[in-house]
């Protein structure tokens, strides 16, 4: 039997796949700021993530015990930054970016009523086909923060 061009295709895929090293998880992500006091109050009052660490470049804050959020004051990481055991390559952004945090539907509740204790308008409310519903907020920066609760994606 002669195979055509879509069963080779596939036939790499699988064979690239097999040999692919795993991810395990998002570990960090970065948000840029132009006040960073402002965000850390914003993250560790308004949301009550813990601080991992701080200086005057970067805010980190755990979430969940899984995950950090990672705020750089925008512009102080534009340049590779130098370190004892290495270099950690310049990065930097601009405009409004997005993120959602896993909570659960028991929770959400919960935090509706402090993002209005908080004074925190919500922007929408979706409810997905899964069965999961997203809150969206934004952060003092005007960067689109979710709270999604399971049911959203095939994974989540």
């Amino acid at each position: 039997m002669k195979r055509g061009p879509k069963d080779t295709m596939e036939a790499r895929t699988l064979l690239m796949r097999s040999r692919m090293p795993k991810l395990n998880a998002v570990l960090e992500t970065a948000l840029y700021v132009d006040d960073l006091p402002r965000a850390r109050a914003f993250y560790e009052d308004s949301l009550g993530l813990p601080v991992l660490f701080a200086n005057g470049r970067m805010c980190a804050f755990d979430v969940g015990g899984k995950s950090v959020l990672l705020t750089f004051l925008r512009g102080a990481s534009a340049e590779p930054m130098h370190t004892p055991g290495g270099t950690i390559p310049g990065h930097d952004g601009t405009g409004p970016l997005h993120m959602g945090f896993a909570v659960s539907a028991e929770e959400l509740p919960a935090w509706e009523e402090r993002l209005r204790e908080q004074g925190i308008p919500v922007e929408s409310r979706t409810t997905w086909s899964r069965g999961g519903t997203s809150l969206y907020f934004r952060d003092p920066d005007g960067h689109l923060l979710e709270l999604a609760t399971p049911g959203l994606w095939e994974t989540y």
